[in-house]
C-alpha cells in the first residue's frame, strides 16, 4: 500500500490513515463556526462527507473487488487471478467429455464462498444432472436446458482442464482460455480471495 508523509508532522501514514486524518480535521470545522453559520453549513457539510467518503476510501484502497484465484491443485502454484466485480458472476464453459455438448456453469462469489447460479447444457448423459434437488428449477432456453435455484456454496471448485476441448473462464465480460493459462490436463482449484 502506498505510504504518504503528512507535511505538518512529517509522520508517515498509509492511504486509509490519511483519509481518516483529513476527515477528522474537516469534521471539526463546522463546530468552530458561529451558530448562525452552523445551521446553514452543517447539513451540506454532512451530505458532502456522506457522498465523498466512499470515493475516498476506494482511492485509499479500502474497497476492492473480489478476486478469483486459479491454482494448481497439487502444488498450490498460482496460475492467475481475475478480479470479479462486487456481486458479480463468472462462468466456466467447456465441451462435456462424454456427451460432447457445450456446458456453461455460472457462479457468484459470496465472500470466501462460491455459489452456483445456473448450469446450461444441451444434452443429458453421464455426468450431467438429471434430477432436480429441492428449490431447483429447470427451464428450456431455445435448444438449451438451464438449471437454477442452487442452495449450497463451495469453498473451492476443482476442474481438470481439457486436452481435446478447452475450458474457458468468463468474468467481467472477458474470456480467458484455461488451457493457455494452466496447460492441458492441469488439475486446477478456483477459490475466492
Amino acid at each position: 500500500m502506498k505510504k504518504i508523509t503528512t507535511e505538518d508532522t512529517g509522520e508517515e501514514k498509509k492511504g486509509w490513515q490519511v483519509v481518516v486524518w483529513k476527515f477528522r480535521v474537516l469534521f471539526l470545522v463546522p463546530f468552530l463556526l458561529p451558530l448562525s453559520l452552523k445551521l446553514r453549513v452543517t447539513p451540506w457539510f454532512i451530505l458532502g462527507i456522506i457522498c465523498i467518503l466512499p470515493l475516498s476510501c476506494q482511492a485509499a484502497g479500502g474497497v476492492a473487488a473480489s478476486a478469483l484465484v486459479i491454482r494448481d491443485s497439487e502444488s498450490g502454484r498460482v496460475y492467475g487471478r481475475r478480479a470479479i466485480d462486487r456481486g458479480g458472476e463468472f462462468a466456466i464453459e467447456f465441451i462435456h467429455s462424454v456427451n460432447q455438448s457445450p456446458v456453461r456453469e455460472t457462479f457468484k462469489l459470496e465472500g470466501k464462498n462460491i455459489r452456483p447460479v445456473s448450469v446450461r447444457f444441451y444434452s443429458f448423459g453421464a455426468g450431467m444432472q438429471s434430477e432436480l434437488e429441492e428449490g431447483q428449477a429447470m427451464e428450456r432456453d431455445g435448444d438449451a436446458l438451464v438449471i437454477t435455484g442452487f442452495n449450497r456454496t463451495f469453498a473451492e471448485l476443482n476442474y481438470i482442464v481439457g486436452t481435446v476441448s478447452d475450458h474457458l473462464l468468463t468474468a467481467n465480460g472477458e474470456t480467458v482460455s484455461l488451457r493457455e493459462m494452466c496447460g492441458k490436463n492441469a488439475h486446477i482449484t478456483l477459490r475466492s480471495d
